[in-house]
């Protein structure tokens, strides 16, 4: 045997002698047992504890999601705290979605903080993410934690953290707790109370249902008042086997919608997601059954959250049928609703915040109307970072913040993003358009007029062992002075990997080429962060009038940013 598989093999040990679960103990065992070093070896690679927490498959081992990773990370937090006396007396905020093992990795959380001494807030049952962010920032927690794999693939789960801003930790804080967790005695030393959420035993921990967060509900109803027009506007709503629907369903009822229906299917919390393969409404086919059940129901609008809520996907009516609104779209509406009630003399100037890599149209629509727009990396960690920075030097008021995948912020009183509020933002919008007789295609259809239409398109580009390292492509094209893509000489290269100092700290160094064309297109690259392989972004702008056929003109120029990617890409292969 050789020294890195003696290592190997140690470690293994290791982790079995200090795992407190028997499950895992034993299938971590049985890996050990059948000699496969190379199914072994990421088992035993620890998760990495960043600015998202931690993510992974659930499994035995250190590279799995599990109870001995989740009381370690618990105990980090814990540690981490101890060292902040701006903590002391806040509480700490937990919650948890519909997934099997999330309410255990839960309690086991609550249970290592309650033994280091700090007082717990908990939700009793699975509860969207939003409510979550709402809660820790009603209370002024220390942290929030949320045990959710958000649409991952049913076999993960995931650990979110929020710092003492509410916001999710960026660095240096995911830094110094990552710090303590690799200081963290074995799991099975890890000090902690046996804490059951099917009641409140322990003098420090507080127990809560979803339904009881009134608060959130009456801030939404403040942000995004209910209106008189259209209340039996036709929606239908999937939670996708997620914790959306008792939310979604309260607030679109406070707001006096009467004609709303569910993807009965779909409704209940489910952590297996029974009817969809991947839980993720970007993913082609996962919206298939609320879209018949739309149509079905002759619905106006389809509303579509994510498992853990915090996303929203959306549909409404192109030429009679449903059609389903990408996410740059549904963040151009969202941000004309917003900014139509934001924008007058008497308020501070809004705040709109895009993710770097999402169409520049709401930031040009920001600018028409006087107020401020900042791009961010992907995250609404970042989006929020920036925006209370901003709001702290009075450069204005947050307004709106969104990213290409899904993600709106429609109000400040959540940190995050959140498709509860987002949906009912959306459904205000589209009964105002129905009283005139409009779709939320039609308005869109405006804004394309005035701003130009901006389409977009992504592309994943596997490399493999023979490509060039990504490096040396990245560099590539970041020095090349004669690049042409679809005719178009590209006429700005931004490359994120340098000058992060002459960057606010929400555009600081990462791995991010911008490519500018002269016919105002932009071109993303960035590898992504866990495969082999680019991930590319188009946004092309084309002319339009009102009497322009929309579904064409959409469908033109997503074809012109499909093949913009597909040159690029074939160069890349070169």
């Amino acid at each position: 045997m050789n020294k890195p598989e003696g290592e190997l093999l140690a470690r293994a040990h290791a982790w079995i002698e200090g795992d407190p679960d028997p499950v895992t103990q034993r299938e971590l065992s049985a890996l050990l047992e059948s000699g496969d070093l190379a199914a072994l070896e990421p088992r035993l690679q620890p998760l990495t504890f960043g600015t998202a927490g931690l993510r992974g498959a659930v499994g035995a081992g250190s590279g799995r999601m599990n109870l001995a990773v989740v009381l370690r990370a618990a105990y980090g937090i814990a540690r981490y705290l101890a060292d902040q006396p701006s903590a002391t007396g806040r509480p700490i905020v937990i919650g948890f979605d519909a997934r099997p093992t999330s309410r255990a990795f839960a309690e086991a959380s609550a249970g290592v903080l309650l033994a280091a001494g700090h007082r717990v807030v908990a939700f009793a049952t699975p509860v969207a993410t939003p409510l979550c962010a709402f809660l820790g920032r009603e209370l002024n927690a220390a942290i929030t934690i949320v045990v959710t794999a958000s649409h991952n693939p049913r076999q993960d789960n995931g650990y979110k953290v929020y710092g003492a801003d509410a916001v999710q930790i960026v660095s240096p804080v995911d830094e110094r707790i990552a710090e303590q967790i690799e200081r963290a005695p074995a799991a099975r030393d890890v000090p902690r109370l046996p804490t059951s959420f099917g009641d409140s035993q322990h003098d420090g921990l507080t127990l809560l249902r979803p339904e009881e967060l009134d608060g959130y509900f009456a801030a939404v109803s403040a942000a995004i008042p209910a209106q008189t027009y259209a209340r039996d506007l036709a929606i239908v709503h999937s939670a996708l086997h997620g914790v959306g629907s008792a939310p979604m369903l309260r607030t679109l009822a406070d707001a006096g919608f009467t004609r709303v229906g569910v993807v009965a299917a779909q409704a209940e919390p489910d952590g297996t997601f029974p009817t969809t393969p991947f839980p993720n409404p970007e993913e082609p086919g996962t919206l298939d059954l609320a879209l018949a059940e739309g149509e079905r129901r002759g619905a106006a609008l389809l509303l579509v959250n994510d498992p853990d809520a915090d996303r929203l996907a959306a549909a409404a009516r192109l030429e009679g049928a449903l059609c389903v609104l990408d996410g740059n779209q549904v963040g151009a509406l969202l941000a004309d609703h917003l900014l139509s009630r934001a924008c007058n003399p008497s308020s501070p100037r809004p705040l709109v915040m895009s993710s770097i890599v999402s169409s520049p149209l709401v930031a040009l629509m920001a600018q028409a109307r006087g107020a401020h727009s900042e791009r961010t990396h992907t995250g609404f960690k970042w989006l929020w970072t920036a925006a209370l920075e901003l709001q702290r030097h009075e450069v204005g008021r947050f307004c709106f913040g969104y990213e290409e995948a899904l993600g709106y912020s429609v109000f400040p009183a959540v940190r995050d993003k959140d498709g509860i509020a987002a949906g009912r933002a959306l459904a205000e919008l589209s009964a105002l358009l129905a009283a005139r007789g409009a779709t939320l295609f039609d308005r869109l259809h405006e804004l394309y007029v005035e701003h130009g239409l901006w389409a977009s398109a992504a592309l994943n580009l596997a490399l493999d062992g023979s490509a060039r390292p990504v490096a040396t492509l990245l560099d590539e094209l970041a020095t090349r002075r004669d690049l042409r893509l679809a005719s178009q000489r590209v006429v700005r290269v931004v490359d994120y990997r340098v000058g992060g100092e002459e960057r606010p700290g929400w555009l600081g160094v990462a791995p991010l080429l911008e490519l500018e064309l002269d016919d105002a297109s932009l071109v993303f690259l960035r590898p992504s962060g866990t495969e082999p392989k680019l991930k590319l972004y188009a946004h092309v702008k084309r002319n339009i009038t009102l009497q322009s056929r929309l579904a064409s003109s959409l469908a033109d120029a997503r074809r012109d940013a499909a093949h913009l990617l597909q040159e690029l890409a074939a160069l890349l292969r070169r």
